[in-house]
């Protein structure tokens, strides 16, 4: 199939040799009718797949019933996914702020940090990766993403070694407005904290008086195998960040929040005109009524353990979560990935050259996770 770009679009994205026209679960059409399995699932965005028909219907009659209005005037949709998401969250993470992306969540979870303590510093951790808005470059980690933050004025984190107990509890003084970080840190290669870790940095927040961030934007709404990544971990923040998968393909962020960060807001403190839409609410409403009348949470634990025992059983190491995973080859996995196009599979790469990372979507078949292993093993040798 020959790909035709346009010129008018600037060059900024490392494009994968398909074109698709439609998909469908887990899988994607060209225009010439070739089918390519997506364990890359759009970013980690694809939740319930491509285009499910559920997702599809509610934005349909959403859209021709009230396409738009901004938080001005309150919505019936926007009211249930708020108390859907409130209700699928660990207590006491009760108070739902929308957006429309995660880098925007983000933002608004820090800004929600330093109006309630006071504090202007932050605290993230090495290979966190947060957004592109200044405030979010200020708190991810590299020196090409710190440098946009700097030209924009913004000060920059302190960034401390991942899981390393002693170098966190050092870093939050009573000068720190909050810890940001991913339970997994996708772009990472799906890079897991520990347990340990989590609960520490949950105990050193508390006695600093700082808030814990979980930035759940590519691990959370089931991606690890609970509907947060907190629950999965057994660890619970001050504040949530979700938006990849929410919606299933439309651009939605999500900021859910404890009732002490949440102390003190006033009408006018946060704001976003597109932010909690009819279209996307309906939506990320029928998407989670997917999640869970297809069981995928179950889904999303059993065929990620079927992907991590298959690639161990193929001599790789594997980190993770649910279907979050990073394949730890050994080798650079950059050629692994191209030659996976050739058995028309997606996967992605990640900041560490040696992992290879999949983000299939939640319902990702077991005869499917069969094909990948197949096809990986191949790949392999």
């Amino acid at each position: 199939m020959t790909a035709v770009a346009s010129s008018a679009l600037l060059p900024v994205y490392s494009e994968m040799p398909v074109r698709p026209v439609r998909g469908h679960g887990s899988w994607l059409v060209d225009a010439d009718g070739s089918e390519w399995l997506d364990a890359y699932g759009g970013h980690a965005v694809a939740s319930t797949g491509h285009s499910h028909p559920d997702v599809v219907r509610a934005i349909a009659d959403q859209a021709a019933t009230l396409l738009f209005y901004s938080a001005v005037v309150p919505l019936p949709v926007r009211d249930r996914l708020a108390d859907a998401l409130a209700a699928r969250c660990p207590d006491p993470l009760r108070h739902v702020f929308f957006c429309n992306s995660g880098a925007e969540a983000n933002e608004n979870a820090i800004g929600l940090a330093r109006k309630r303590t006071g504090r202007q510093a932050l605290v993230s951790l090495e290979g966190g990766w947060h957004g592109r808005t200044p405030g979010a470059l200020s708190i991810t980690h590299g020196a090409r993403y710190e440098e946009a933050a700097r030209r924009a004025g913004v000060p920059l984190s302190t960034k401390v070694p991942f899981n390393d107990i002693a170098a966190l509890d050092a870093a939050v003084t009573d000068r720190v407005a909050a810890v940001v970080l991913e339970p997994v840190q996708g772009m990472q290669g799906a890079r897991d904290c520990s347990v340990e870790y989590l609960a520490a940095a949950r105990e050193i927040t508390r006695r600093a008086g700082a808030a814990l961030i979980f930035d759940e934007i590519q691990c959370g709404v089931g991606r690890s195998g609970a509907f947060t990544a907190a629950e999965a971990f057994g660890c619970t923040p001050d504040a949530i960040t979700m938006a990849k998968g929410l919606a299933a393909g439309l651009p939605i962020g999500a900021v859910v929040i404890n009732p002490w960060l949440a102390e003190g807001l006033a009408i006018g403190d946060l704001g976003s005109t597109f932010g909690g839409g009819p279209v996307v609410c309906a939506a990320a409403l029928a998407n989670l009524e997917v999640i869970d009348r297809e069981n995928l949470l179950e889904n999303t634990r059993r065929v990620g353990r079927q992907l991590r025992e298959g690639a161990e059983t193929l001599g790789i190491g594997v980190q993770g979560r649910g279907l979050l995973i990073g394949l730890r080859l050994g080798r650079p996995a950059k050629p692994v990935q191209t030659a996976l196009y050739a058995h028309r599979i997606l996967t992605g790469t990640s900041a560490d050259p040696e992992v290879l990372r999949l983000m299939p979507p939640l319902n990702f078949s077991s005869d499917e996770a069969a094909q990948l292993l197949t096809a990986l093993g191949k790949v392999l040798g």
